[in-house]
């Protein structure tokens, strides 16, 4: 007895068309090298520059954990990265962070590939309604972004950027403060670094975790199978 499905059966099981997780794959390999070569092996610290390596994983795996983390991570900060890009696009002026996409100073082809600040969070929506929301991705981030922002903190520069290498990433997750230019001066530095190890979490991850649960959380397949029992 052959118990292997046929072809067609086997691409009706994927979730996620084969010429998405080309496309994406080809982008990533792209950007890689152009953004190692621009910024240093540093950038890809930042959490929405990780949150691309995390959605690979996701399309090719179809993993709902992989595609769930990056999404509670990134989700409300990077619809802020949209908002700010769409008010400069309109020729307003909101929080800045998107003018280096306007600076014809920076090489056309990595504002070209920073643009991926636009389109990734509406994809990884997309997967998790698609592959459906995990809940441990809550604690899995957490996790993750505590450990970053003390790798960020410890071995990381602090701003300004070094005259002699510009681009090269300071204040990466914002360690230091809002600015690029200059650390914050509010409080002493490792209470500030304390202060955002809870409002990561607090503010950000789990606000996000309870839309994603009430939209796109599959029930556990064992107790939906309970409670029809129950019925």
């Amino acid at each position: 007895m052959n118990d292997q499905l046929p072809i067609s059966d086997l691409a009706a099981q994927r979730q996620i068309p084969l010429w998405l997780k080309l496309a994406y794959t080809a982008f990533v390999v792209v950007l890689v090298p152009v953004y190692w070569t621009s910024y240093g092996p540093t950038n890809f610290l930042y959490f929405c520059d990780l949150a691309l390596f995390f959605t690979l994983g996701a399309l090719w795996l179809e993993s709902p954990l992989l595609a769930s983390m990056p999404a509670v991570g990134i989700l409300f900060p990077q619809s802020l990265w949209i908002f700010d890009f769409l008010a400069e696009a309109c020729g307003f002026k909101a929080t800045g962070m998107t003018g280096y996409m306007f600076n014809p100073e920076n090489p056309l082809l990595t504002r070209g590939l920073s643009f991926f600040h636009f389109w990734l969070p509406i994809l990884l929506v997309w997967l998790v309604w698609r592959l459906g929301y995990d809940r441990r991705a809550l604690k899995a981030w957490t996790g993750l972004a505590w450990g970053l922002v003390m790798v960020c903190y410890l071995w990381m520069p602090a701003p300004p950027p070094a005259a002699d290498h510009p681009l090269q990433p300071v204040n990466i997750n914002y360690v230091y403060g809002l600015s690029d230019e200059t650390a914050q001066t509010w409080m002493p530095q490792p209470l500030y670094v304390g202060l955002l190890m809870i409002v990561l979490p607090a503010g950000i991850f789990l606000p996000t975790h309870l839309v994603l649960t009430r939209m796109f959380c599959r029930p556990d397949p064992d107790t939906a199978t309970a409670r029809a029992a129950g019925a």
